[in-house]
């Protein structure tokens, strides 16, 4: 994925919020999901003219008989501020352990959710794309039709510029 992106540059504002929780101990998948992974969801959405909500916590209880159900840690939907997930379009998965290759498949699950989810709601998107992340390490996937893609490239919190032109490049997708 990284050939084609242009690296989006972060406000004051992020970079200062990200160096105090530098400064701070991130213990716990709450601690770095609140000081590290939202405001860069809400950096993001605010650079995009709030063109989608952000869900936190939600429960995403597509098809049980199908196992895909369960608590999201964030999806993105393709509708501006909404109280309800309408057009899911990509899910965010945070690892507990630090371990980014053990979540791929919840995170693939997520998006499999997603994709079934617009297929009922007669959402019509191009993919589902989703992400796994210990707040540092972020990997992405993408799932279009019944082809899964993980992208090969493992992008760091240090760049995070060429993060945040990863999650561009998506977004563009539904404008």
């Amino acid at each position: 994925m990284s050939a084609k992106i242009i690296p989006l540059e972060p406000s004051q504002w992020l970079w200062r919020a990200l160096e105090i929780s530098s400064n701070t101990a991130i213990t716990t998948a709450k601690e770095r999901s609140e000081r590290i992974i939202s405001p860069i969801l809400l950096e993001f959405r605010e650079k995009n003219h709030r063109q989608f909500s952000i869900f936190s916590g939600w429960a995403f209880d597509v098809d049980v008989s199908q196992g895909l159900h369960g608590e999201c840690d964030f999806i993105l939907s393709g509708t501006p501020l909404n109280f309800e997930i309408k057009v899911p379009f990509f899910a965010l998965r945070e690892t507990k352990s630090g371990e980014i290759e053990s979540c791929l498949p919840q995170c693939a699950a997520q998006m499999v959710a997603a994709q079934l989810f617009n297929e009922r709601q007669q959402n019509s998107i191009p993919a589902v794309f989703g992400c796994v992340t210990s707040g540092v390490v972020w990997r992405f996937l993408k799932l279009k039709g019944k082809n899964l893609i993980i992208d090969d490239d493992v992008y760091y919190l240090d760049n995070l510029p060429v993060i945040l032109g990863v999650l561009q490049k998506i977004v563009n997708l539904y404008k």
